[in-house]
Order: structure tokens, then sequence, then C-alpha cells
């Protein structure tokens, strides 16, 4: 069985390229444009990981790792933070959210599928 992700991505180019690539290296991926409709897709899929851009319309990612991570029934998803905002500081507030893990964008997907393994298999 394949692993399901969700990539909760508001643009449209960034969530197209990263959807189509990961899918082609096997994995399910669902697809949200904000955050409040990625926690309903989080908790009516419960996908077995969790991309999460942290510039997101409605609710930004900031307020939905920390509601995710605050929910028992979707505390143990993993979630790697995705952002353009590569300051010092942000992977660490990433992390206090509730992120698991942070990378940056433009996403490296060697990289990135690296992070997505490690933490499959952690969880």
């Amino acid at each position: 069985m394949s692993e399901t992700l969700l990539l909760i991505e508001d643009n449209e180019m960034n969530r197209d390229m990263l959807s189509r690539r990961l899918a082609r290296k096997g994995y399910v991926v669902e697809e949200a444009v904000d955050g409040q409709a990625g926690l309903d897709q989080a908790a009516a899929l419960r996908p077995d990981l969790i991309l999460l851009d942290m510039s997101l319309p409605v609710k930004d990612g900031w307020t939905v790792a920390a509601e995710l991570k605050a929910d028992p029934d979707l505390s143990g998803i993993p979630v790697i933070a995705l952002t353009a905002h590569a300051m010092d500081g942000d992977r660490q507030r990433a992390l206090e959210a509730g992120c698991d893990d942070y990378d940056t964008k433009p996403v490296d997907l060697k990289r990135l599928l690296g992070k997505i393994q490690a933490l499959l298999a952690s969880s």
C-alpha cells in the first residue's frame, strides 16, 4: 500500500509540480489550498504525512501545525513545514509550532524525499 501525503499549498504551480513529482515516486498525494481546508482534509483522510506551506490563506501554516498537534487524533501525523522564508529562526519557529521537520522552497526533491522517508520510517 502506498503512503498518502497531504500537500497543503495555496500556490497552484508549486502544488501541481510537487504533487506530480511525489506521485511519480509512488505516493498518493491529496491536496488542500488553504489552512482550514488542510485541517479538514487531515481529519477526513488521516494521511501518513503532511507537507505544510507556512504562508497560507484562511489559517496560516503556524496555526495549522499547532492545531494538528493539539488534536489527539491527528497529533501523530508527521508534518514537514515548507517555506520560502528561510530566515534565521524560521526552522526553530516551525518546530515549536509542532512541525516535525522543515524544508525550504524552492523544493529540492531529493532532500525532501529523504525527510519524508525518514519521518515515515520513524512514525
